[in-house]
């Protein structure tokens, strides 16, 4: 199923940089205004911190921990948090920053900016408009001088992305908490977790993912080296791509994205269609490589005791014209299937969106 697109002189800005955070610094950013001296053996800074993530493997560009720390800050005082200009915005989307003392194995939510991470509010633009925003930290967040904050952005229109970024910093706190609780943080549209559709318009679109995110509990505990950067469980089972329609026309998404290992090649997006695809159904189920051509979902799994639902499974709606994802227990929002077809159950947790 392809998505049509809002807003095409949006996917058509030219901006060859996505968005990356320079304060604080991203490990091996080569953009920050101050930066610490290269691990050893680390040849060299990182040029593609850009990038978006790729689906499958860690959830940030560098496992290995600056030098020394980027910044230092103060439980329950205002800290600021910087982007580089010039990056391609995609219309904003949904942001998450969080605090980890495991390498981000673990991390808790301390901030959130919803629907229009890097604008005002609703917007076409590819240029940001907001590129920093200072919050407070949490009164009870543990001290530590081995500590990292996590930024997570998904986008709200093109390809359907994940970009982090992670920096080294500490943690004062004359209070003695030894512990946070807060909602975890998560990683849409990465191997494991579930994906967010292309908006279009629609800025509440994902957000019960983040909204049935469970609570976790982060600490430094007594450890001095932080644990490797956990490997998420892969679905065993592979996509399908479909054929664009026959008539449909196609335009290129912006130049300068760099593809990332799900695809060799950019996909295009929909326009216009006006008659039915080479293939007659749309293939909705679990996923091992994500791709803009099929609405996909993680591997289903366990759900919490009492939960309406397995997380990861897929349902037709009533009526058939669309389907929802469960996520963590409970229905999300409709996503409607395209025009022309209709919703099909085709296992317990696997639907079709076929023509009629």
């Amino acid at each position: 199923m392809l998505f049509k697109i809002a807003s095409i002189a949006a996917l058509a800005s030219s901006i060859a940089a996505h968005m990356d955070m320079t304060e604080p610094c991203s490990r091996f950013s080569p953009y920050c205004a101050t930066r610490p001296p290269l691990p050893a053996g680390i040849l060299d800074y990182d040029y593609s911190i850009n990038n978006p993530i790729p689906y499958d493997g860690s959830v940030f560009k560098s496992e290995i921990q600056w030098t020394k720390p980027v910044a230092s800050w103060t439980a329950g005082q205002p800290v600021t948090i910087k982007f580089r200009p010039g990056g391609a915005a995609h219309s904003g989307g949904h942001c998450q920053f969080a605090i980890s003392y495991d390498n981000g194995k673990t991390a808790a939510v301390v901030h959130e900016v919803m629907k229009h991470c890097f604008f005002n509010g609703p917007s076409n633009s590819n240029v940001a408009d907001v590129l920093e925003y200072t919050f407070d930290l949490p009164a009870d967040i543990p001290a530590s001088s081995n500590a990292q904050f996590i930024w997570i952005w998904n986008n709200a229109i093109g390809n359907r992305e994940l970009y982090t970024g992670i920096a080294d910093i500490t943690i004062a706190n004359s209070g003695g908490s030894k512990s946070y609780t807060g909602k975890s943080a998560i990683y849409p549209n990465h191997e494991g977790y579930g994906s967010i559709p292309e908006f279009n318009g629609n800025y509440n679109t994902g957000l019960s993912l983040f909204e049935n995110a469970p609570n976790v509990v982060v600490s430094p505990g007594d450890s001095a080296a932080p644990p490797p950067v956990p490997e998420y469980s892969s679905s065993a089972v592979e996509s399908k791509t479909v054929a664009p329609p026959a008539e449909s026309k196609t335009v290129a998404p912006p130049v300068g994205h760099t593809p990332t290992s799900q695809s060799s090649a950019e996909p295009t997006f929909e326009v216009t269609a006006t008659g039915p695809p080479a293939e007659s159904t749309v293939e909705v189920t679990a996923t091992k490589h994500l791709t803009d051509s099929v609405y996909t979902s993680s591997a289903p799994t366990a759900a919490p005791t009492g939960s309406a639902c397995t997380h990861g499974a897929l349902q037709c709606i009533s009526g058939n014209a669309g389907f929802q994802e469960c996520v963590w227990g409970v229905w999300s929002a409709t996503f409607a299937c395209g025009p022309g077809t209709v919703c099909q159950q085709t296992s317990p947790d696997a639907v079709v969106c076929g023509w009629a």
